[in-house]
């Protein structure tokens, strides 16, 4: 494939294209994205009336900046510093150059859209949302699945690790008697969430009938119907599924509901710092400089707060 992009080739550009297309064997498509990149890097070096060989990191730089400027996507800024990061380094294995002058520049970061809360009251139908045609012991688990989603924000990692009993080896495990879940979050950090009676009470069912589908000996909290651990690709699509049949018309996933739980306690309460605790955000250390939230202050502010709180108030005495 030729550079038909470019006019009056460059003699590099149009061997190093004839390199990606016979020795790589990159795809068409890939090709044509550099094509264009280096028609690009071509096109600033002679405005700049600097030789391709000759060209340095600080032109790199502007050239990039200039891309920015013009409103291209910091994603296909990334492709054409690729491109023009690949041409320096086959001319360096030449012996054509003495140094990259794309090595160490970077796109500018894409900006990370926030992923998209549903609403309290279609989150709360996908909660309460029944099939009577269902199987019993699929249902019951499928109903605990949503509830600890959205009523304790674990991501799907942290869900899928559970395991039914506490001990050294789990990964995660729910102590019912303290309303908590105790997971094991990003980093390999622990945390403990508080649990609401919404979930608790759909924890207790799918306990009553865990044992009609999981294996003897299975350690996992919620199982496929196998009998072993549910995978994070099947907790998907069974949310998916659930999400349609409950008639709720966005696309749901695990980490919306995560997202949901944190967007309605955090629009109750105001309480960003608490909301970041329960979280379990990586930067939530940073926060701890400044304040320390105890579980306590947690547990009162998710109770006050979420909509499938409302934990059970513990009586003393008889």
């Amino acid at each position: 494939m030729r550079a038909g992009h470019l006019p009056d080739d460059d003699p590099d550009i149009v061997r190093h294209i004839e390199h990606l297309t016979v020795e790589r064997r990159l795809a068409r498509r890939t090709l044509t994205l550099y094509a264009d990149a280096l028609a690009k890097l071509q096109s600033f070096a002679r405005a700049a009336r600097v030789p391709l060989r000759a060209v340095e990191i600080a032109q790199v730089r502007r050239w990039a900046a200039h891309l920015h400027a013009q409103g291209l996507a910091p994603g296909s800024i990334a492709i054409a510093l690729a491109a023009w990061r690949g041409f320096y380094r086959w001319l360096g294995r030449a012996g054509l150059v003495a140094s990259n002058p794309v090595e160490g520049v970077r796109a500018p970061r894409a900006a990370k859209p926030l992923p998209k809360a549903l609403p309290v009251d279609q989150a709360v139908a996908l909660a309460e949302h029944r099939r009577a045609d269902a199987d019993p012991s699929l249902e019951a688990r499928d109903r605990c699945l949503v509830e600890l989603l959205y009523g304790c924000g674990l991501r799907i990692a942290e869900l899928v690790g559970l395991d039914a009993q506490a001990s050294a080896a789990a990964a995660g495990w729910i102590d019912a008697a303290d309303a908590s879940a105790h997971v094991l979050g990003k980093g390999s950090k622990r945390r403990t969430v508080p649990v609401g009676r919404a979930a608790l009470e759909a924890l207790a069912a799918w306990s009553d009938v865990r044992s009609q589908l999981a294996r003897p000996g299975e350690a996992a909290l919620f199982v496929s119907r196998r009998g072993t651990r549910l995978t994070a690709s099947q907790v998907r699509s069974r949310l998916a599924q659930r999400a349609l049949e409950a008639g709720v018309p966005a696309r749901v996933h695990p980490h919306m509901l995560r997202h949901s739980f944190a967007t309605h306690v955090l629009q109750s309460s105001g309480d960003l710092r608490a909301v970041q605790e329960l979280l379990g955000h990586a930067n939530i250390t940073t926060t701890q400089v400044y304040t320390r939230l105890d579980f306590g202050h947690l547990s009162k502010v998710y109770d006050a707060a979420h909509p499938r709180a409302r934990r059970a108030i513990r009586k003393s005495g008889p």
